[in-house]
């Protein structure tokens, strides 16, 4: 069974910054795509970020663009997302979601339904 690892999360004040790991218990390949998504209470999930294994292409969510970066260490089977620039809108829970098997399609990089397997999630919180 495959799980994502993910760490990072905390308290940071509104301007700071923070940076996430989520690592996947099987190895990566080409066919990977690894992102993240978020959900504030009250609201969806909502796309933040992914990147594609193959040629390390990333994709980012609009409200988090100039700001935020997703990375991945293959060698590591990892990917990371550093937050900069945090607003206290950007608080929510972050998790790490995963897609092995199949490469995706680069127009759907933004739906979770796109992704078989997820990270328990991680709280990041921005004060004002």
């Amino acid at each position: 069974q495959v799980h994502l690892l993910e760490s990072g999360g905390g308290l940071v004040q509104s301007g700071g910054s923070l940076r996430l790991s989520c690592k996947a218990s099987t190895r990566t390949s080409s066919s990977t795509t690894m992102g993240w998504f978020r959900q504030a209470p009250g609201k969806e999930r909502e796309f933040v970020g992914a990147v594609r294994w193959n040629g390390g292409h990333t994709y980012y969510g609009d409200s988090v663009k100039g700001r935020f970066t997703v990375s991945r260490d293959s060698a590591q089977d990892t990917v990371y997302l550093q937050m900069n620039s945090l607003k206290p809108e950007d608080t929510a829970v972050y998790y790490c979601a995963a897609r092995f098997s199949t490469r995706i399609i680069v127009s759907a990089i933004h739906l979770a339904t796109q992704y078989a397997y997820w990270g328990q999630g991680t709280q990041v919180t921005v004060s004002s």
